[in-house]
């Protein structure tokens, strides 16, 4: 990083530089720096917009999200930042070759998200929270349909619907 960064500020204008500016994304990339490589690759992207590796810096970009998700149980912001690059990555750059693996890392945001609005979904059921439950067992079903994770709602709505019920008449 430290030598990519003189060799920017050294050689400004060398055709270089720019490629100096993209090595040290991918080092702070490689060195699961994810939050700085996030920001680098953003910065060449907005000083660089019609480089030939724009596909490859969103991809990194969703990437460096996709790594950072975590399990079912906490924040999924990085899995929907994740879907967000690589949907763009997509509608952008279809014939790109970053854009091929897209979809498979799409779905597995998908079963991150949905995952996770299961989890809380459960919770809510759990602890009595009999309404909330059920509207994020629907939303579950409606938005994230033909997955696992909608099949196993869609088997719990009934139950959660009659509890809600129940709770409604004490």
């Amino acid at each position: 990083i430290t030598a990519y960064t003189d060799l920017k500020d050294w050689y400004p204008f060398s055709q270089y530089a720019i490629l100096a500016e993209l090595k040290i994304a991918d080092a702070h990339f490689h060195l699961e720096e994810y939050l700085q490589a996030i920001a680098a690759y953003e910065q060449f992207e907005n000083l660089h917009p019609r480089n030939e590796a724009i596909p490859y810096v969103i991809n990194q970009i969703g990437l460096c999200w996709f790594n950072q998700m975590d399990t079912v149980d906490r924040d999924i912001t990085a899995a929907k930042k994740a879907m967000a690059q690589f949907r763009r990555l997509m509608e952008q750059f279809p014939e790109s070759e970053y854009a091929q693996e897209a979809p498979e890392r799409i779905q597995a945001c998908i079963d991150k998200i949905a995952g996770h609005e299961l989890y809380v979904a459960k919770f809510l059921m759990k602890t009595g929270q009999y309404l909330a439950a059920l509207k994020r067992f629907e939303y579950i079903v409606e938005y994230y349909p033909g997955t696992p994770q909608s099949e196993i709602a869609l088997s719990l709505i009934p139950e959660c619907a009659a509890l809600a019920e129940d709770a409604k008449k004490d």
